[in-house]
């Protein structure tokens, strides 16, 4: 049975109601119905725990960030990567998984970037959702969910919260914005900054920076982000043969990618498949 929550709001949950700038054509709000409002649904909850190679990729790379400085002493040892890769289990893995994060762990082993930091926080990537934090809204109170990959202080009392990325995906800035809102609560004494990494292409982001109004307007959008989600949940619950409406999906190419295709009636991926196997060769 489904049970309707607290409002909350988090990049992710960001993501899924509104598409990052370029991204419009390929998103679907389908999605966000499946994974937040049908969760509890035994098929739903299967697919939701089979982790795709690329989300594998990314935990075990953010693992490997993890081990090379809990083992500090790996980072200076000729065979410290095949350590790490020990530590990983991976050769438990897909041989796709392997090759791309061995390389991970190659190029930060080459190059560590936060070798020398003052690290405040640095999380292995498993840990499940952090700790809620009660944002006060005047008009609309949310709990924000922001779980940040490591913080690490620098000159004076600034922290810089950076973001670690694997695969080709561009850098979205509104998941920077989300931890800068977070940390005006929970580091209140300091000022924030925010950055990606790509560990996999070894390619790093502008420094981003918001003024104390800017966090406020973001704090705003958030609100935003919640109260339609809770409001959706909400019709939902009232009337879940409307799921379709509530959560329109957005059919295209992109169904071969979602983890809910093999579910959705309306996935164009199994016709994209029927199509590729009678396409005339040559």
């Amino acid at each position: 049975m489904f049970v309707l929550g607290r409002p909350f709001a988090s990049y992710h949950l960001w993501s899924l109601v509104a598409p990052a700038v370029g991204q419009e054509r390929w998103h679907c709000q389908m999605k966000r119905g499946f994974i937040k409002a049908r969760q509890k649904e035994p098929i739903v909850q299967e697919l939701l725990a089979q982790a795709t190679p690329p989300q594998r990729i990314g935990i075990l790379a953010q693992k490997g960030v993890y081990e090379f400085h809990h083992h500090r002493e790996l980072l200076s040892q000729a065979d410290g990567v095949e350590k790490v890769a020990q530590l990983l289990k991976l050769s438990k893995t897909s041989e796709e998984v392997q090759q791309r994060v061995i390389q991970i762990l190659k190029n930060y082993h080459g190059d560590p970037v936060l070798a020398g930091k003052q690290i405040v926080q640095l999380t292995r990537g498993d840990e499940g959702f952090p700790r809620p934090i009660f944002i006060k809204q005047v008009e609309y109170p949310f709990r924000l969910y922001a779980a940040m990959d490591c913080v690490f202080s620098e000159a004076g009392s600034r922290l810089h919260i950076l973001d670690f990325k694997t695969g080709k995906s561009a850098f979205d800035q509104r998941q920077a914005l989300v931890y800068l809102v977070a940390a005006r609560y929970l580091y209140p004494h300091h000022k924030a900054v925010a950055s990606f990494y790509n560990l996999e292409r070894c390619k790093k982001s502008a420094l981003i920076t918001v003024s104390s109004s800017q966090l406020d307007t973001i704090e705003n959008q958030l609100a935003v982000v919640a109260q339609k989600h809770q409001q959706d949940l909400r019709r939902y619950e009232q009337k879940p043969v409307n799921f379709s409406k509530i959560f329109p999906p957005n059919p295209g190419s992109h169904c071969r990618y979602c983890s809910f295709s093999s579910i959705c009636e309306f996935s164009t991926a199994k016709s994209d498949c029927g199509e590729a196997e009678i396409k005339p060769m040559g």
